[in-house]
């Protein structure tokens, strides 16, 4: 596996992007019309569904990036597929056209912000230069001050593209604080639409027109579950081992939304007037290279898939440490009467977790955090298919807070099973669970009832479907017969992830050439961590069960 060592491994300033920077980045992403058409859309809703949570957390530029993505998706790629002339796919493509049209609302409001930042950012940086040029002219200047305090001011939450980031491994405890009231407010808020008698197309609709004001935040006020005082000095004790100070003016740190537009040198993409189902013409359409399908838990067809690389952002360096205060306030909350897109500033404030491992051609990957229990409750569940020799699978589900991946509930979906397989039978009622409750698939887990613990041929090509989807999802093999008796698997890339998209032998277990073609993904080596005290919960789908 790639190591990231050297000066890469210290934080350093994030470089804002522009609007076309941000576009062109966007734009860059494999689409291949052969995965068929349903795995396209729940990708795009899987965009939207991101685009959201960095939306609230205040990162302008990834929600930037992600809703850019899926207009583009949607109106440059799958309104030529090849099934999109279907009938039940033109109401689902028009849907999906819908909400592109909120997007491309959304964009222009960020699209002032965004590059009002840059061009900051840009001033700055020539001061700095301008500043150093000159102080090395005159002996008496301190260049190494002069360095300091400009790096100060590039940092500032209104300036750098992101917050300040944390490691994972030296941050256990507060992941799950933050995982668990984030969580928990996220439910509240779920409830408390269904309680006002809002629909999950209603809300969607919502949230993706950005319409939705400060509710959630008065209806999870009386319903936390945590001490947000002892979570906020926690995390101002993790700030200042990054930044040596509490920062001045970082409750203010939130700009405000500005509704201007800017002149630029690119284009949306445009809401068609013909049908979503007609073919465009794409001669326009960069070539690209990062968005990965949302694959379902079952062997993925074997045309040749090209290798997926998610875009990597840089990471911001800490300011030099001043004096600390003897006292933190509390992070800041929203006003009443701010905009509805405003992100939450409370949460804003926070600080994000690094990336914790890399792929082997350098691709970042997330942090996934992963209760220690899980697995022995899933051991629990398939017991007796295990007495009878039939293997058990189940669905790793969870959600994205602050750059990094937890694992909150274990979805045991229909299946059909034999001593060597196991089958998701009704897809449609997983995915309708994952939507509604605004989950994100980060992998499966299933059992060798006789088998060692390895990774089958059948279990590679099964979790390519998965990876493609997400580079950091998992699969967990459980082998309660053998030592050892369980393990954390991804596929390597390369080799793994292309020798699997290009296999096309059938048979249910079948050599490949390469030796290395999958790893362990458990920590120290991988980017899964188990976090003891992560809470999760149990959703058992099959027939009679729930």
């Amino acid at each position: 596996m790639a190591t990231h060592t050297g000066t890469d491994e210290k934080a350093h300033l994030s470089r804002p992007m522009s609007v076309e920077q941000i576009v062109k980045e966007a734009q860059n992403f494999d689409y291949n019309p052969f995965i068929p058409l349903r795995y396209w859309l729940r990708t795009a809703g899987s965009l939207l569904k991101e685009a959201d949570i960095y939306e609230h957390e205040g990162n302008d530029q990834q929600t930037y990036l992600l809703l850019f993505r899926h207009a583009q998706l949607v109106l440059g790629n799958l309104s030529s597929h090849p099934e999109a002339r279907q009938t039940g796919n033109r109401v689902r493509l028009a849907e999906a056209e819908k909400e592109v049209s909120n997007s491309l609302a959304k964009l222009e409001i960020l699209k002032p912000r965004i590059n009002k930042r840059y061009e900051r950012y840009e001033q700055l940086i020539r001061d700095r230069d301008a500043r150093k040029a000159a102080a090395r002219s005159v002996p008496s200047v301190d260049v190494r001050r002069v360095a300091e305090g400009h790096n100060r001011a590039l940092s500032e939450p209104a300036v750098a593209a992101s917050t300040d980031t944390i490691a994972a491994e030296d941050n256990r405890d507060l992941a799950i604080r933050l995982a668990h009231t984030e969580i928990k407010r996220r439910a509240v808020a779920r409830k408390a639409t269904r309680q006002a008698g809002i629909s999950e197309e209603e809300e969607q609709e919502r949230r993706a027109a950005g319409v939705w004001g400060n509710w959630e935040e008065a209806v999870t006020k009386d319903d936390e579950v945590m001490d947000h005082h002892t979570l906020s000095r926690q995390m101002q004790n993790v700030r200042l081992q990054v930044d040596g100070s509490k920062r001045p003016g970082l409750q203010n740190s939130a700009t405000r939304l500005s509704y201007q537009s800017s002149s630029s040198t690119y284009q949306y993409p445009k809401v068609p007037v013909k049908s979503a189902y007609e073919r465009w013409d794409r001669q326009n359409l960069p070539s690209t290279s990062a968005l990965q399908p949302a694959l379902v838990p079952e062997r993925p067809h074997k045309e040749p898939l090209p290798s997926i690389e998610p875009p990597s952002y840089d990471e911001p360096p800490p300011p030099t440490p001043q004096k600390p205060s003897s006292s933190y306030a509390d992070p800041p909350t929203r006003s009443a009467t701010a905009s509805p897109f405003q992100p939450d500033a409370k949460v804003a404030s926070f600080t994000t977790f690094k990336h914790s491992a890399y792929l082997e051609n350098g691709t970042p990957l997330r942090t996934i955090f992963l209760p220690p229990t899980l697995r022995d409750r899933f051991l629990d569940l398939a017991r007796f298919n295990t007495l009878a020799n039939l293997e058990t699978c189940g669905i790793l589900c969870g959600t994205l807070i602050r750059n990094a991946l937890f694992i909150s509930k274990l979805v045991i979906p229909d299946q059909e099973s034999t001593s060597d397989t196991c089958e998701t039978v009704d897809e449609s009622a997983l995915f309708d669970y994952c939507d509604g409750e605004d989950l994100m698939v980060l992998g499966w887990i299933h059992t060798h009832p006789t088998q060692t613990c390895f990774m089958s041929s059948r279990d590679l090509h099964t979790h390519c479907g998965y990876q493609v989807m997400m580079p950091e999802s998992i699969a967990i093999v459980c082998a309660p017969s053998k030592y050892p008796d369980w393990g954390i698997f991804r596929l390597t890339d390369p080799p793994g992830m292309k020798a699997v998209l290009n296999c096309q032998q059938k048979g249910l277990f079948h050599p490949h050439a390469e030796s290395n073609i999958f790893t362990d993904a458990l920590k120290p080596l991988g980017h899964v961590f188990e976090a003891p005290g992560l809470q999760f919960e149990v959703v058992d789908l099959r027939p009679g069960r729930r």
